[in-house]
């Protein structure tokens, strides 16, 4: 197997590990499935049997190459060389269907791809997805408020989608082995912008300020942020202990500070 570097490439040679990926994503039989770098297609063969549809992503030219001649003769199959990032989702899924996402993120955009995958999840393209990355990202992913690796990560994550922590592996489940351990999770998309009352732009913004020194309590990032100490006293719920942190608060108390803010016309 060619291993490209730049590119992120560690391949997955574990068995067991491949069909339980697969298998994390429930039935497929009526599905359209995208997946995220299938590299040799140890993944795709799996779910070339299973979903309704396969459309398959890319970026390596001689990979995509390999993958297309392979599948040639099955028509379920759609090998696309492109980056992930500028790939149009939507464009991918036919009008009022919706979609699930396999694949292992290269470790250096994983986020980049989870917040593409949160946008079209929030758009309703999206249902679930069981992606496998780094495990100190999906450690920040998946973890709660109040635990040290919480942090805008998580916040956002969990804003755009309910997380499970499925199982790690180990370097020698892929070839090359990498210098880490790998994390598989499952998303649902079930973003909690209407149920919690926020403006899901306007409340990204806000997350960033407040997570934006993590040594920083949250009404000194606030400060920052170009909030007065008059507009934070006003508005500052009595739950909120004064000087919290943005990591030692669940996702309800943010979401009251950032109205009690907004209600205030804060810039």
């Amino acid at each position: 197997m060619k291993h490209k570097p730049k590119l992120g490439q560690n391949f997955l040679i574990d068995d067991t590990a491949r069909h339980a990926i697969v298998d994390a994503l429930g039935d497929l039989n009526n599905r359209t499935v995208i997946e995220i770098g299938p590299g040799h297609g140890s993944i795709t063969d799996i779910l070339a049997d299973r979903c309704q549809r396969l459309i398959a992503l890319e970026y390596d030219p001689s990979l995509a190459a390999e993958l297309t001649f392979r599948f040639r003769n099955q028509p379920q199959v759609q090998i696309i060389e492109i980056d992930v990032l500028k790939a149009d989702l939507r464009a991918l899924v036919p009008e009022g269907e919706t979609a699930d996402v396999i694949g292992n993120l290269p470790y250096y955009i994983t986020s980049d791809i989870l917040l593409k995958l949160f946008a079209a999840g929030g758009a309703g393209i999206l249902v679930r997805a069981v992606l496998m990355m780094q495990r100190e990202v999906a450690d920040r992913v998946s973890a709660a408020p109040g635990i040290r690796d919480y942090g805008l990560l998580s916040a956002t994550a969990q804003m755009n989608a309910q997380v499970e922590h499925l199982f790690t592996l180990p370097p020698e489940a892929f070839s090359p082995p990498p210098e880490v351990y790998s994390t598989v999770l499952r998303l649902h998309f079930a973003p909690r912008f209407a149920e919690l009352g926020v403006d899901a732009a306007d409340f990204d913004v806000f997350l960033k300020q407040t997570f934006a020194q993590k040594r920083k309590t949250l009404q000194n990032n606030l400060r920052a942020a170009g909030y007065t100490a008059e507009q934070l006293a006003a508005a500052w719920p009595a739950s909120i202990p004064s000087q919290a942190r943005a990591e030692a608060l669940p996702l309800e108390s943010m979401t009251q500070l950032y109205k009690a803010l907004a209600q205030r016309k804060a810039p």
